[in-house]
């Protein structure tokens, strides 16, 4: 049976029998919505609540309820002599008649934005290659670990078992620095799994690696500072930074990756560097043990800082993980980031960040007055996570997984992708970059190919969106780490076929190397 209706004359008004909304509230409604259409213009009187409430077959206590809700608001007035009106003194401006498909109307005029927004806004261009919520998995993927590796049973046990019966402290008003017993589980997972000791209280758990810095870049700089970043880099920092106050500086990388001298030469200033040391987002560059100690010179001499991003440093190839900046340190300047949305889902939304011992202090203040403390659900099972040795064994798996899988990748791409890209294999990480081959180079664009490929099915990232400076490198990142390995070989052959389209006919120069 099709929706039935009753219809009230007198003011047009229609109720479903059986729709979603209460009688009640489609009565306010729509009174509500022809006083400011204007097809019930100020001073207009309403018929009584008994002739409604006959019209509309409904209890009279119905429509007194939505006229009285109505008069609270201010739409209607009620006088004894003259019953129920329209309220005469309602904005003009606020009343208009309804918008017409056949009658062209003026777009809104854009809102007057603050400019550290305006800034912010520039920084959020849509990132092809990343996984919008709800999407069913495509090949290949940015920042997206095997998720069907995971031990969700075992996840939903410890769940289950730091909720039984919580500690009152923890169940109650949450510590602005994230779950005690977390904190000493990453204490201790990085003194064994990363080679540096750090107190447990110097570590804050929060939502995300732009939390991590933008809470650094209040407690240690002035607005307005600059800040050193790796150009090309991940993209996120430099949001962080700009809604921070705090101006990002790009400084190229080269074939050893970031260099203190070209730092110094642009902005001398400076009293923040922010690097990827052990792995360079997205080229992949290890940075030599030289420029580490004398980036760690810079520090101790200028009383700077450096932020160091150890985003997939657990994900090495060949040989034990590097040894991160933070464990070269002995001036207490390097801040350590990590995340484990990569390692092991991204929902989950925690990262954390080791600040160096003189900042913890000043974090203890500021961090709650300005930041909204990381979901307290999940630390306590993922600290039991760590503690067990599910961590590690975790990692040893996924280690192994996704090197055959980029071992696939490689075999795959030498087949489907010679004459229009070249992928260069990586000692680590959780993607790959695709540079364009010299017969594809000359105008290739990386966001156009990035829209084919994802009409073809794929989804890869542009390189060039990691770019801040107007020369930028156009390129190919192809994330494998969440891409199982009988969908790889379909998914490069779309790819192929997709970029196929923008093959020119001259030649020219393809996207840097820079790989170690």
């Amino acid at each position: 049976m099709g929706r039935q209706a009753r219809r009230a004359v007198l003011l047009g008004i229609v109720l479903e029998t059986d729709g979603g909304q209460t009688l009640q509230a489609q009565i306010r409604e729509q009174i509500r919505r022809a006083i400011l259409e204007g097809r019930l213009a100020c001073g207009t009187k309403l018929p009584s609540s008994r002739l409604l409430a006959a019209e509309l077959g409904c209890a009279r206590g119905t429509v007194l309820a939505a006229l009285d809700q109505l008069q609270a608001e201010g739409y209607l007035v009620a006088r004894s002599s003259s019953g129920v009106s329209v309220a005469q003194d309602l904005p003009d401006d606020m009343l208009a008649p309804a918008p017409t498909q056949s009658a062209p109307h003026a777009p809104m005029p854009p809102p007057l934005l603050p400019e550290r927004t305006r800034v912010l806004l520039r920084h959020a261009q849509h990132a092809p290659g990343h996984a919008t919520p709800g999407e069913p998995p495509i090949a290949f993927p940015l920042g997206q670990p095997d998720r069907q590796a995971f031990p969700f049973a075992l996840w939903a046990k410890l769940l289950e078992q730091d909720w039984r019966r919580p500690a009152w402290p923890i169940a109650g008003t949450p510590p602005p620095f994230g779950h005690p017993a977390l904190q000493q589980a990453i204490a201790a997972h990085l003194r064994t799994a990363r080679g540096f000791s750090c107190a447990p209280e110097s570590i804050v758990i929060t939502a995300g690696v732009r939390q991590s810095v933008s809470l650094f870049a209040r407690i240690a700089l002035e607005a307005g500072e600059p800040a050193w970043v790796e150009e090309p880099g991940y993209p996120g920092i430099r949001a962080a930074l700009a809604a921070s106050g705090i101006r990002a500086v790009p400084v190229a990388i080269d074939e050893s990756g970031f260099a203190p001298a070209t730092a110094l030469a642009m902005a001398p200033d400076a009293r923040l560097a922010i690097v990827a040391p052990s792995h360079h987002y997205p080229l992949g560059t290890v940075l030599g043990l030289q420029r580490r100690l004398a980036l760690l010179s810079w520090a101790q001499r200028r009383q700077g800082w450096i932020i160091e991003d150890d985003f997939d440093g657990e994900y090495r190839y060949s040989g034990r993980p590097l040894a991160p900046l933070r464990a070269l340190d002995r001036a207490g300047r390097v801040a350590y980031l990590g995340s484990f949305s990569k390692l092991l889902f991204p929902a989950l939304r925690l990262s954390y960040i080791v600040l160096p011992p003189a900042l913890v202090p000043a974090a203890q203040v500021v961090l709650p007055q300005v930041f909204t403390p990381a979901p307290l659900m999940g630390q306590g099972a993922l600290a039991r996570f760590i503690a067990e040795g599910h961590l590690v064994s975790h990692l040893r798996r996924t280690r192994l997984l996704y090197a055959a899988r980029q071992n696939s990748l490689m075999e795959v791409a030498a087949r489907s992708l010679t004459g229009l890209m070249h992928i260069t294999p990586d000692s680590g990480g959780m993607h790959v970059v695709a540079c364009p081959a010299p017969a594809l180079a000359p105008g290739f664009d990386d966001h156009a190919a990035t829209a084919a490929a994802l009409k073809a099915g794929v989804r890869v990232a542009p390189l060039s969106e990691c770019y801040a400076g107007p020369r930028k490198q156009h390129g190919l990142l192809l994330g494998y780490a969440g891409t199982p390995h009988h969908e790889i070989d379909p998914a490069m052959r779309r790819l192929a076929h997709a970029l196929e389209a923008f093959m020119p006919h001259d030649a020219g120069a393809g996207c840097p190397a820079g790989r170690t």
